[in-house]
């Protein structure tokens, strides 16, 4: 089968499209033939070796397709249905990969695939950013950096759907057409408005939470969009890692919250998996989480994806089709 593996970490050009053995699933594992395949930002930290992986070594997390090979022991699915996944093995960019059956989902017939594969691990990281880790609630002001990204476009339109007050960053006047459409109340272009000073004049003292999935570039802006006890989640650094921190800046600001999350705390155990995927499912099939077609590239296309998705060439989701 075809694969993309990289046997150095470098810029898209370090992917190759090769001829691999097709993989067989051992005890408890399913073979999931793809008909689309995620691409999120983390693929280029573990392509340029930001995120550290042993090399040689395929990319992506992120899958979706029909189940065509099952291992021993194997409860949860049957041959030729519907599943997808989204927290790896990594190596998803083929035209089939071998994961843990607790690592996968049952896909409703109402999901198609190439929305799963664009929207499962953005999606997921949404609800259990909204619902988990700052449980958002009606009346509740929240700021959201890079709005008209994959992640971005999902969390305004679920935390509207929750009731909350919707601040968007974003970086151009294209991008807030976006995300004005999707919902938010108000829209900022960084490096135009000041952001925080908006924020604190629109919510007359600052936000509840700031989901930060830019990193750097909106570190202490995010910081001074908080209101006293408010809460920092910074769950991303597509602008590259944010500095160093002395805790007690957090008290000087106002007794602020920090965290780091990772999706897969959140989905450690089988029922939380569940419980994710069926969740975002829901808010989809209701329409209350409206994801748009993503764009689509060739598996040997990857490079050229990865390139226009660090240039931010691109909104909303990408998917590579086999």
């Amino acid at each position: 089968m075809k694969a993309i593996r990289i046997e150095q970490n470098g810029g898209p050009e370090v992917m190759r499209l090769v001829d691999v053995e097709m993989p067989e699933p051992g005890p408890g594992e399913v073979r999931i033939r793809h008909e689309a395949i995620g691409i999120n930002f983390i693929d280029t930290y573990h392509r340029t070796g930001a995120y550290n992986m042993p090399l040689p070594t395929g990319l992506g997390l992120e899958g979706a397709g029909i189940v065509d090979a099952i291992g021993p022991n194997v409860t949860r699915f049957k041959l030729g249905e519907r599943a997808a996944y989204c927290s790896g093995p990594i190596s998803a960019y083929s035209e089939a990969h071998v994961v843990p059956e607790t690592r996968a989902v049952k896909l409703p017939d109402s999901v198609s695939f190439d929305i799963a594969a664009s929207s499962m691990l953005k999606g997921m990281t949404a609800r259990y950013l909204l619902r988990k880790t700052f449980p958002v609630k009606r009346g509740d002001a929240v700021l959201i950096h890079a709005a008209a990204g994959g992640v971005g476009q999902l969390l305004v339109q679920w935390a509207k759907h929750l009731g909350a007050l919707v601040i968007a960053t974003v970086g151009s006047d294209a991008k807030a057409k976006i995300a004005s459409d999707l919902g938010a109340d108000h829209v900022l272009v960084t490096g135009r408005d000041d952001v925080a000073q908006r924020v604190r004049e629109i919510t007359r003292g600052g936000v509840h939470v700031v989901y930060d999935g830019v990193g750097k570039d909106t570190w202490a802006c995010s910081l001074d969009s908080l209101r006293p006890l408010g809460m920092m989640v910074s769950y991303g650094n597509a602008s590259g890692p944010p500095p160093d921190i002395n805790p007690l800046l957090l008290s000087q600001k106002g007794s602020l919250f920090l965290t780091r999350p990772t999706l897969f705390n959140y989905t450690a155990t089988t029922e939380a998996l569940d419980e994710t995927g069926a969740d975002l499912f829901g808010v989809i099939e209701q329409g209350a989480v409206k994801i748009a077609p993503p764009a689509r590239y060739a598996l040997a296309d990857a490079a050229q994806a990865h390139r226009d998705l660090e240039g931010r060439k691109t909104t909303g989701s990408l998917v590579l089709t086999p």
